[in-house]
Formats: structure tokens, sequence, C-alpha cells
């Protein structure tokens, strides 16, 4: 199904087209070539100068391989003039393993999309949505004026505004600790003097690698605190 503005915002409530762009049509907003300046590096800055960021939807967890394979189709389709950059904005965290240890990753901003800066023409705008993983560039929704059917997505920039925002927070950001508990999770103890007691985390605390549980001792809920490599989740 095609993902329209509306659909994405709902899904990524701060991310922000650039309604101010009108598009009758998908190359619109391109130059006819009339317009586009004569000899190679004149038209390269001119498609450089017009280039916007665009959002492209794309299958879970193929972000990485859409970016690699777009990057090469614009090689290999000569079209690299007009697709310049192609970004998975991500932010440092820091994951907690089960024995202790501490791992330095990055997570993706927004899961499911990649960023393309570009000049948009029939050509790109092809050679994109052509790509292996990709489901549909994030735009407006052209209804049909007959038939059936959701009629097809028009792509729509991102406001500038909104790309200085993302890419401040991917440069800015502190890595955030993650771990795979959260209040109202079972937990078994694995060791020390609670072994094989059963309760429910009921705090966590990333920074100092513990959690707190309540654990039925003597018949009564009793807060512990314990370490991370102590406890195992029950699935």
């Amino acid at each position: 199904m095609a993902l329209t503005a509306n659909d994405f915002n709902d899904e990524i409530t701060s991310l922000k087209i650039d309604e101010d762009t009108d598009f009758s049509d998908l190359s619109e907003d391109s130059a006819t070539e009339n317009e586009v300046p004569d000899g190679d590096e004149q038209a390269a800055e001119y498609f450089r100068r017009k280039s916007r960021w665009y959002a492209v939807q794309v299958a879970s967890g193929c972000e990485k391989r859409v970016k690699l394979n777009l990057e090469q189709r614009a090689g290999t389709l000569d079209v690299q003039n007009r697709i310049f950059q192609v970004e998975i904005p991500q932010t440092p965290a820091v994951k907690l393993r089960k024995d202790g240890s501490r791992q330095n990753i990055e997570e993706k901003v927004f899961p499911g999309y990649v960023l393309v800066k570009m000049y948009m023409d029939d050509e790109v705008w092809s050679v994109v949505k052509n790509t292996p993983h990709v489901i549909n560039f994030v735009g407006a929704e052209q209804r049909r004026s007959y038939g059936r059917g959701r009629g097809h997505v028009k792509p729509m920039p991102l406001s500038a505004g909104e790309v200085k925002r993302i890419f401040k927070r991917t440069e800015e950001q502190k890595p955030v600790v993650k771990v795979d508990m959260a209040p109202g999770d079972k937990i078994t103890v694995l060791s020390g003097p609670f072994k094989d007691f059963e309760g429910e985390v009921v705090e966590v605390s990333p920074e100092r690698s513990k959690l707190k549980a309540l654990l039925s001792i003597f018949g009564r809920d009793t807060p512990v605190e314990l370490e991370f490599n102590q406890v195992e989740k029950e699935s």
C-alpha cells in the first residue's frame, strides 16, 4: 500500500514535508532541457542547487541494503549527477548485554525509511522507485478520477528546517543506554542470595546497570535491587 503524507505524519509525527512545493505532475519542479545550463560542470552545479531531500519508505530491516543498492544504481544508470546523498539518520546508543558488558550501537531515527538528497525528474524517480526493497516515496496521494484504486503518490520534499533538525539531532544526541528490561517484566533471579526467586520489575536504572524488582519473600512482596546480569527475563 502506498504511503501518503497523512500516513507518514501519523507514524512519524515530527517529520514534515514541504507543502509549499506544488507538483502538478512528477517533473513540474524540474527544469526543461533548455533551462539546464550547457556543460557538465554547470549542469552539475545547477542540479545540486535545485536538489531537495526526500523520504523514501523501504522494507523493514532493509535500510542499509537500499542505501548501498541506490548508490550503486546511481552510478550504473548514470544519474550520480542528480542523486547526491543517501542517508539513514541514526543516533548513538549503548546496549547492555546479559553479562553486564556494553556494546556501542547505532539506533535508526526512522526505522523503515531512508532520506535521499536528489534533483527530482522522471528518470531519477524511476531509479529510486525501482530499487529493490523500496516501497514508495513519502508524498501526497493523487486520487483517481475514474475506476478503483488509490491513485499514485506524488513525492514531496522535506522542509529545509526539518532536514536541519533531523541531522542536528543525529550529531548532538548523547548515547542512550538500551536494555531489554522494563517495568512489568517477569524475571527469574539467576545468582546471589535470591537465586531461583521469581518476581516483577518495578524500576530500571540503565546508567547503573541495576534494576529493582518485587520478589515474594516469606509470602510478602519485597523490593530488591539486582544487577542486570543476575536476572533473566521470562519469555
